[in-house]
């Protein structure tokens, strides 16, 4: 694995994993399947920033090195910034339709003067005990993933992809499917053409969200170049109804 996530999500084509269960024990559980990375997501998830930062101390406790990214509910440096100082070695951002947006999310991860997030004395620097060892480095070390989930967004995949600092695309098939009108149809060709443009356009990584094994398959027949291959939710439903029907 490279040295931070960053390099991880630009020449690895790694494999993550979602988390919707605000539970710190679920989120070191799944870490210690060695994943590359983990999302534990804020935007549809009941998890609030304490939680987050239980989630992210779980993820930096399992064995491995499996990098702990949050989802955040919106672009906004205040949500940002927050759960930068939880520790998360990176962000992902919904809704980024143009550059201008992309470059505010740029912004609000890095510190002054490359970007405007606000210092101060948290988990991620030790609490300021490795303050200026975390300042100088945090800038070139926390990832950046634009989502990608309407028309606009797809038009402009070539802008956002090159803002400098924007680390990788990720297409969320549910919003771009539903944006375009083919909601889950994600061998239609509305939903192909728009991310075979996003996939040709892209100068970084773009990746994708799979649901089940099947999808998986899908998304790498499509030319994802990195995937979350599964979600919490998914992994207890799919065993439990597994399990049932084997005894059933």
């Amino acid at each position: 694995m490279a040295d931070t996530i960053r390099e991880t999500l630009r020449e690895d084509s790694p494999a993550g994993s979602w988390l919707s269960i605000p539970s710190a024990q679920v989120a070191e559980q799944t870490a210690a399947a060695d994943f590359d990375f983990v999302v534990i997501d804020t935007e549809h998830a009941s998890t609030d920033v304490g939680t987050v930062e239980s989630m992210v101390r779980a993820v930096d406790a399992a064995e491995g090195e499996t990098a702990p990214l949050v989802r955040v509910a919106w672009n906004d440096h205040v949500r940002i910034k927050r759960v930068l100082d939880t520790g998360a070695a990176g962000v992902m951002a919904p809704q980024v339709d143009t550059a201008a947006e992309a470059e505010a999310f740029v912004e609000a991860t890095r510190y002054p003067p490359e970007g405007r997030r606000g210092v101060a004395a948290a988990r991620a620097s030790n609490y300021v005990r490795e303050f200026e060892e975390y300042y100088g480095s945090a800038n070139d070390a926390i990832a950046t993933v634009a989502q990608v989930e309407s028309a606009e967004a797809v038009g402009n995949a070539a802008d956002v992809a090159a803002v400098d600092g924007l680390d990788s695309l990720f297409v969320g098939p549910a919003d771009l499917s539903a944006a375009l009108g083919a909601f889950g149809e994600y061998e239609s060709e509305p939903f192909l053409d728009a991310v075979g443009t996003v996939l040709s356009e892209s100068s970084v990584p773009v990746g994708t969200l799979a649901t089940s094994p099947e999808e998986v398959d899908h998304w790498a027949d499509v030319g994802f170049d990195y995937q979350i291959v599964g979600t919490d939710m998914g992994y207890l439903a799919r065993g439990a109804a597994e399990s049932l029907a084997r005894y059933r």
